[in-house]
């Protein structure tokens, strides 16, 4: 029986889950594959604790040493960061190692090098556990929806954020009373940034626009908003109004160019998407022919991930003897037809609007508001107004739209602000049918 050799970069939490699913299910994975997938070295700064998880394997604290072993053929990149980790992974391709990796920042930012590199060495670069988790949305993309031309992707990505949108919701919480509890449950980092202003989230969604739509890797012209800024009340008028409002990643096919945008979005409550709650990830596609998909999982922990790794280590095996024009491309399409597509700046994207103004308790100011609107051809799709508190003399308007191009709410929300009965700013929140 062949034998796959397998060094492992990194031993912490999906390190140490893709150690054990390996070793308990060996006897399951080799039925499936024909090969043996065996685990000969491992690197970890901390040998003693990398030690205690395999100890039966030469454990070194130098992972260089592990991508220059001859006896290893493929190297698993579960260190993270995006400057040592792209230094070892190119050096893996260059000694013509397949590479597996679960380093969505890595992947986003230097992808397109590493493939290119892959390529001119004829070696396999896997990252299905780079997004969402243990849900299989990139082998979705690439392969399982492969007949179908990709409309638009959205999703939520990013288990933290929606663990504390779902407290917000259901307790009545403020952002910053729940990263709190995020933070002690393990479910955020001591340094939550990445999480909250939605820059993981981005780093997934361009692997995912990628791949549905056949173009480089652009991390840096993605539009990036966190949740940092949104308010319980916000939350609260959503749900009274038939929405839940969640930080998607979303991507979208247009006739002037790509949209790749995260921030948060209102969703109708009777999309399942929007009852996606916790730390849990989901992810919606809709292809052509097939309509509407959704992908429903654990996003992030250590054997959901390390479910993903162990998949493409059995796609390697599986693929090792083939050559590349046999291999499914790692953007889905032939190099040759990955094309260049613009990405839409954030003015010219089209969306709903949910927007909350502080307003004097007075006749005319609804109609000069909806005078602006009008003027710059947004139409009004539900109203609310709030009675005033006792002995307040404002109260809260909340106003929902159709679909318009952003450039003319800026105008508008401008021309609101402006106004001698409005105080303070506009809050705007962006929204989603995800229906067609």
């Amino acid at each position: 029986m062949k034998q796959l050799n397998v060094g492992i970069l990194g031993l912490g939490t999906v390190g140490g889950g893709t150690y054990s699913v390996l070793t308990r299910n060996a006897a399951e994975i080799t039925r499936r594959t024909g090969v043996e997938i065996k685990v000969v070295q491992v690197a970890d700064r901390n040998i003693e604790h990398a030690k205690a998880i395999a100890g039966n394997v030469d454990v070194t604290d130098d992972a260089f040493a592990v991508v220059n072993n001859p006896a290893v053929g493929v190297v698993v990149e579960l260190i993270g960061g995006y400057t040592l980790s792209r230094e070892l992974v190119l050096k893996a391709i260059a000694n013509k190692k397949h590479v597996v990796t679960a380093n969505k920042a890595l992947i986003a930012l230097h992808g397109n090098e590493i493939f290119a590199a892959a390529k001119a060495n004829n070696v396999i670069v896997a990252f299905e556990a780079a997004v969402a988790g243990g849900i299989p949305i990139i082998k979705a993309l690439r392969e399982g929806l492969g007949a179908n031309r990709i409309e638009w992707v959205a999703g939520i990505i990013n288990g933290t954020t929606n663990f504390i949108l779902t407290e917000m919701r259901e307790k009545g919480l403020n952002f910053s009373d729940v990263l709190g509890e995020a933070q002690r449950l393990g479910y955020a980092e001591a340094d939550p940034t990445f999480d909250v202003e939605g820059i993981d989230a981005a780093h997934k969604l361009t692997i995912m626009s990628a791949i549905a739509f056949g173009m480089p890797m652009k991390f840096e012209q993605a539009y990036t908003e966190g949740i940092t800024k949104l308010q319980q009340v916000d939350i609260k008028y959503a749900e009274e109004l038939g929405y839940r409002v969640k930080l998607l990643g979303i991507t979208k096919r247009t006739d002037k160019g790509v949209e790749l945008r995260v921030h948060p979005t209102l969703i109708p409550e009777k999309r399942l998407v929007a009852n996606v709650n916790g730390a849990m990830n989901a992810v919606v596609v809709k292809g052509d022919a097939v309509g509407p998909t959704l992908y429903y999982g654990a996003g992030a922990g250590a054997e959901p991930t390390a479910s993903a790794v162990v998949a493409d280590l059995m796609d390697v095996a599986r693929l090792i003897d083939a050559t590349s024009a046999q291999r499914v491309p790692y953007l889905a399409f032939q190099p040759d037809q990955v094309q260049d597509l613009p990405i839409l700046p954030i003015d010219e994207v089209q969306s709903a609007y949910y927007l909350r103004l502080r307003a004097s308790d007075k006749p005319g100011v609804l109609a000069n508001v909806t005078k602006i609107l009008g003027d710059r051809e947004i139409s009004i799709d539900a109203m609310m107004q709030k009675e005033p508190d006792e002995n307040e003399t404002e109260a809260d308007i909340v106003i929902l739209t159709h679909i318009t191009v952003e450039k003319n709410m800026n105008a508008a929300i401008t021309a609101i602000e402006s106004l001698a009965e409005i105080t303070g700013k506009v809050v705007r929140i962006r929204m989603e049918e995800l229906a067609k």
